[in-house]
């Protein structure tokens, strides 16, 4: 939770211990409570921050809650149901872009990273603020302090002098820096998910005496599933609750209680909470509903009890949750009122559903799928998805994380957290609400392309490399086949079946799915024509026609044995001589003698489902009812392992930007929303670019918050970010268009800039190659009177040298408010909605991810020399992709944009149109 206003920013970090504390700015009304914390330090840390003794408490205290001067910044931080201030971290301007900072923490709260964590915040709010350099004087034995620069990751630099030694380090989080960060905040995270499911002792309040309640299943859970810690019952009317002693009150227990799972009306659960508190509980899984799941009134009710967690620092699971289980021998934990338990096994799964989640665990033990864990996470009040994926990230009981998704609440973060996981470990997700209700409201191309389904979310995923399903049936078959079968190297399958129909059914899925079923070396047929019967067909689909169980064994291993081969699907049609059991006996024992690891898959289409013999064993072989469902989860396997193994790209730094003079055109442009400027004149830009910042032009009326901007200030951004533009000039009647022409020289192109006109070739407010200034000018006045017909008043005319022909493509933007700026690809020119072929990623972009996004396209060839034709200049196209990537990143305010078309030559790429709409800056 956090809270953004432009000098005064608030946010609760979690330490490395899994807890919480508050941090903000320091506040006049603080000066009492920062007495008493300078009171209450040691001697010796007082001399270590201050570098000798200090008496003036109150003093220092009135600096530290009103800085005297409002470019510095002092920080708080608090902790325990009091909010008592256990830290203060501040910094003084000593320059133009340096400042000094110290920090000071209470001496019962040392060794937590609240030092590193104040660090980092302040940091952030000096870059922010132009400041580029930190500096700090620290006593030569104040080793814990020095030991805190040096461990943040920040690049430091030490000199000696006498009595104190004077460190320096840049205020901006990259590189190494930013590694240590995200390595410390996957620490806290996994320290406080491992402390919510490693309790030792658990009261449940709202204990119930009848079993059929949420109350009562949660208690018998925990009994039933013998928990390896005491289970206390809180019920204030009972004094025996399932044979167990109760108390009124989670205070009245006598000993210690790390975790809380609350069970009781929505009106009584945040002063549950509160007691809870005083009790010192870790962790709380609040079940009850009635929060922001039914409106302003639940959700203000929920806001108070993440108030009271966060003021405690405990961790929330829910509201409106079914529980949470591990199912860890040494720990046994059954915190749900699901009436199935679910088999041990190696999956991580998580649901935003409760009713979903039941649903899951009954099928899953139906399936012979085991899991690890499983947490019902509710509304996500606290702990969220991205918490429990860092903490199966290190969790050696857990090798395949499953998700049910309705939402993502912090895109970006969950996509960094997902990408470093997902190299080691795969993530599954079924996330519903695929069709939106409704069209994004947009003018641009690239908004007509984005707004019809959730791409945005697939983009994430596929950056990701998450493994999304469309269905439930497909996840559990994914899941199953991750769960228990090594990673193909490959996208070769070999299929092995008694019936030619189910072969040739799945030899269509496979290669419907992109894999590939070559055929059999001629040493690989000739082994099998060995055992199998004279009119067996031997390539590949092999239909060994009749085949025993003893068959089936010997023609795995030969396929396994096979190089050129990197699965294997294995399909029974139930005859009247063989028993699927034996099959599936033969399947199992083949794939504990394999010569080499490959993944197999079984398809028994006998109406049975998957026989015991494939669940129940140390070789897990999932099994599928039908082929396409094998080679659906097959090929899903083999794009994880394709994503797993390819390099992971990196974020390019260009030395040519120019973005001071990006951010002052931005802020001009922000400046005239509601006042937009027509300037007369003539205004030119060439390559490279030209100089523009004096000039504007509203091409779009103003809706108060945002505006398209003009074609001076789009050419601007693009000259400022390296971005080619075709040269051009601005004028503001047909006379003067035609004089511009005679200037750039060639073959021309006019356009008209008239409020309300957003697609040119539409309104007919675009002529091409004109050459000479009597035929532009006649254009010019053509289209003037053109336009005023149809209620359209031309301000200026664009002139613009034309471009070579070449591939038209189009590279766009959209903002969105959670996942920020969202790039495309696709094929330009006025078919690009028609065509639909487009490519999509978030931002920041990777030289890999603009290496992906181009040749993904269905009109990729066309670049690549497509009959006979030159090929064009993609590595120009995917620096444009990148520099887009990095003009948006850097300026938010940049919510929508279109270079389209942008013409791909043999040698560069060059923008010929483009539009750029900005809106004034919103609180992400």
């Amino acid at each position: 939770m956090s809270v953004d206003t432009p000098r005064h920013r608030e946010r609760d970090a979690v330490l490395r211990d899994g807890s919480s504390i508050h941090l903000r700015d320091a506040r006049p009304e603080d000066e009492p409570a920062l007495i008493a914390f300078l009171q209450a330090l040691a001697f010796d840390s007082r001399r270590m921050r201050f570098g000798g003794v200090i008496t003036d408490y109150q003093g220092m205290a009135h600096q530290w809650a009103a800085p005297p001067d409002p470019e510095d910044c002092s920080l708080v931080a608090q902790a325990g149901i009091d909010g008592r201030i256990i830290a203060n971290a501040s910094y003084d301007r000593v320059g133009p872009d340096t400042a000094e900072v110290a920090f000071v923490v209470a001496d019962d709260y040392r060794g937590r990273g609240i030092a590193t964590l104040l660090l980092e915040e302040l940091a952030q709010r000096a870059n922010d603020d132009g400041i580029t350099t930190f500096c700090a004087e620290v006593l030569p034995e104040n080793a814990r302090m020095l030991e805190v620069f040096r461990e943040s990751g920040f690049p430091t630099t030490l000199r000696v002098e006498p009595g104190t030694i004077l460190v320096e380090f840049p205020t901006e989080l990259t590189g190494p820096a930013r590694e240590r960060f995200e390595h410390r905040e996957q620490i806290a995270a996994a320290a406080a998910v491992r402390a919510l499911l490693h309790p030792s002792a658990i009261a449940v309040v709202g204990a119930s005496r009848r079993r059929w309640t949420i109350g009562g299943e949660l208690f018998h859970n925990l009994l039933d599933g013998d928990f390896a810690g005491p289970v206390y019952p809180v019920n204030p009317n009972a004094d025996v609750v399932q044979s167990v002693a109760a108390y009124r009150s989670i205070l009245d227990i006598p000993g210690p209680v790390d975790l809380a799972v609350i069970a009781v009306p929505a009106s009584t659960a945040v002063q549950v909470a509160r007691e809870c508190a005083v009790k010192g509980v870790k962790s709380l899984v609040m079940t009850s509903g009635g929060f922001a799941e039914t409106g302003e009134e639940g959700a203000q009710r929920q806001r108070e009890l993440l108030a009271v967690c966060r003021q405690a620092g405990m961790r929330l699971v829910g509201p409106n949750c079914m529980g949470v289980i591990n199912m860890e021998p040494s720990v046994r934990l059954n915190a749900t009122f699901s009436p199935t338990a679910p088999t041990a096994g190696n999956i991580g799964f998580l649901s935003q559903s409760g009713a979903l989640g039941l649903a899951i665990i009954e099928h899953a033990n139906r399936l012979g799928m085991g899991l690890s864990s499983f947490i019902s996470i509710g509304n996500k009040a606290d702990l969220s998805g991205n918490d429990f994926l860092q903490y199966w990230e290190d969790d050696p009981s857990t090798d395949v994380l499953a998700l049910y998704l309705e939402s993502l609440g912090n895109p970006r973060k969950f996509a960094r957290v997902a990408r470093r996981v997902g190299r080691h470990k795969p993530i599954i997700v079924v996330k519903s609400g695929r069709q939106s209700a409704g069209a994004r409201a947009t003018s641009s191309h690239t908004g007509a392309l984005l707004g019809a389904s959730d791409v945005t979310v697939d983009a994430l995923f596929h950056q990701a490399g998450v493994v999304r399903t469309d269905t439930l049936g497909e996840f559990f078959d994914v899941a199953s086949l991750l769960a228990n079968q090594p990673l193909p190297a490959g996208r070769r399958v070999a299929i092995l079946t008694n019936g030619g129909g189910p072969g040739i059914l799945a030899t269509d899925a496979c290669e419907a799915d992109g894999l590939v079923v070559p055929r059999l070396p001629a040493d690989v047929r000739a082994r099998l024509a060995e055992f199998l019967a004279p009119e067996a067909a031997l390539d590949n689909p092999v239909d060994m026609i009749a085949a025993s169980p003893e068959t089936f064994r010997r023609a795995i291993g030969a396929l396994a044995a096979c190089e050129e081969i990197d699965a294997l699907i294995v399909l029974f049609v139930l005859p009247l001589d063989t028993r699927t059991e034996d099959v599936a006996v033969a399947i199992r024992d083949a794939v504990l003698e394999l010569p080499r690891r490959i993944p197999v898959l079984s398809v028994f289409m006998s109406g049975e489902g998957g026989p015991a013999a494939l669940r129940n064993s140390t070789a897990r072989v999932p099994a599928y009812d039908f082929p396409e469902e094998a080679a659906r989860a097959l090929a899903q396997a083999v794009r994880y392992a394709e994503w797993r193994a390819a390099p992971l790209g990196s974020v390019p730094r260009f030395d040519d930007l120019r973005e001071d003079e990006a951010a002052a055109a931005v802020a001009a442009a922000l400046a005239r929303i509601e006042q937009p400027v027509a300037e007369p004149g003539t205004v030119t830009g060439t390559l490279p670019g030209a100089t523009l910042a004096g000039s504007s032009l509203a091409a779009q009326p103003s809706d108060g918050r945002s505006r398209w901007l003009g074609p001076d200030e789009v050419a601007c951004l693009l000259e400022c970010y390296g971005i080619p533009i075709a040269p051009w000039r601005l004028v503001e009647s047909p006379e003067a268009a035609g004089a511009a022409a005679e200037a750039i020289g060639g073959p021309v192109a006019l356009k008209a800039v008239a409020p309300g006109v957003v697609h040119k070739t539409e309104a007919r407010a675009v002529a091409l190659s004109l050459e000479g200034a009597a035929p532009v000018e006649r254009a010019a006045r053509e289209m003037a009177a053109s336009l005023e017909q149809s209620g359209h008043r031309v301000e200026r005319f664009f002139v613009q040298q034309m471009v070579p022909p070449g591939v038209e493509m189009l590279v766009g933007v959209v903002h969105d408010r959670l996942f920020g700026p969202v790039v495309a690809c696709a094929a330009g020119g006025t078919t690009a909605e028609l065509l639909r072929d487009v490519a999509v990623r978030i931002t920041p972009l990777t030289d890999r991810d603009a290496a992906d996004m181009v040749r993904s396209l269905a009109t990729f060839p066309l670049l690549d020399g497509y009959r006979g034709a030159p090929r064009a200049d993609v590595r120009a196209l995917e620096q444009i992709l990148l520099r887009v990537s990095a003009m948006v990143e850097a300026h938010p305010e940049l919510v929508e944009m279109d270079c389209n078309p942008l013409i791909v030559l043999e040698a560069g790429a060059v923008v010929v149109d483009a539009r750029i709409r900005i809106e004034l800056p919103q609180p992400r």
